[in-house]
Parts: C-alpha cells; structure tokens; sequence
C-alpha cells in the first residue's frame, strides 16, 4: 500500500490579500513544497465556484454559507499561489462546482476516495488551508473512507474566527482518529 499527501486550497484567494485570506497561509508553502517532493502521489484540492455559489454572501459573517465570493471559476483568485510546487503528475480535485452546495471536503463529490484507492493508497497526509474548515472536513472524510489519516499540523493554518476554532478542530480531529503530526514526524509515521 501507499502514502499519499493531500494539499487543501492552497489558492491565491486563501492566502493574504485574497478575498478570503489566512493569516500566514502562504508561510506553510516551503514546508508543503519539501513534503511533495518525498512522496508519489500528490492530492491537490481546490475550491471552483460558480459566481453564484450559495456560499456567497452580501454582507459575509464568515461562517457556513456566508463568505465573501472567493475562488471564482476562472479567475485568478481560484489559482493555486504561485509559489506552490503544482506537479505535473499530480492528482487535482475541485469541489464547491455546484452552486447549491457547501463543499468544504476534498473527498465530497470528487471521486478522490475511488481515485486514491485505484493507486493503492491505504494513508494520507493532509496539508494546507484552511485547518478549521476545509482541512478539518477533508481529514474527517479521510478517515470515514478508511485511510488511515493524518493531519500536518504545522503545514496547516486556519481562520480562526472566532478564536480558538483551530484549537477546537484539532481536538475533533484527535478524538476522531486522525494523528496530529509535524513534517519532521512523517518519516516516522510512515513505519
């Protein structure tokens, strides 16, 4: 079997001065970028929204179904940052493309389980933005789908809006059955 790392949203309209910017969402790229050169499979998630996706909201509360339009179809908001090492071989998923639906998991609606199985991967390592939204729906799939799951901690950030949300949503995480690791931890990890 085999290991495959997942990289969530790693968007221009994630990252500081996106629509939706993390605070520090691109200070993780250079842990990511060494990450993906050690494994053979590479997961990248991305959000694809229609322009009038129901998670858009006039007056956002920044919470479910009421963001400020971000990672619109075909602008340069939805690329992955440009910093990001995207390889040629890797496997890129979008979700969110249904304009009715809140999609917040890489695994909803893509195919990713079937497409990570039929490569053989039995466990995935998962990057990236946002830990309290899409990182944590994406690790909690993950496990569902029976991968053994594993959650880069400090290859991660989160809104954390309100405060402590990151915190909360690594402890979901624990108490689910997804492993808390650092990037220094995945060659022990893999044993």
């Amino acid at each position: 079997m085999k290991r495959a790392l997942i990289v969530v949203d790693l968007q221009n309209d994630f990252c500081p001065g996106g629509a939706l910017g993390v605070a520090g969402g691109d200070e993780i790229i250079p842990v990511i970028n060494r990450l993906i050169n050690s494994f053979e499979i590479v997961v990248y998630t991305r959000d694809r929204h229609p322009e009038n996706h129901v998670s858009f909201a006039e007056n956002p509360q920044f919470t479910d179904k009421s963001w400020p339009p971000h990672c619109v179809d075909s602008t340069p908001g939805a690329d992955f940052h440009p910093d990001l090492l995207v390889r040629t071989d890797g496997i890129i998923v979008d979700k969110g493309t249904d304009p009715e639906v809140e999609a917040y998991s890489g695994f909803q609606d893509t195919g990713l389980a079937e497409k990570l199985r039929a490569r053989q991967v039995d466990t995935v390592y998962i990057t990236g933005l946002a830990t309290d939204y899409c990182v944590k729906a994406t690790a909690l799939d993950a496990l569902k789908a029976g991968f053994r799951t594993f959650v880069v901690a400090n290859a991660c950030r989160g809104v954390d809006s309100p405060p402590g949300t990151v915190e909360k949503a690594l402890s979901e995480l624990r108490e689910a059955g997804v492993e808390i690791i650092t990037d220094d931890e995945i060659g022990s990890s893999a044993e």
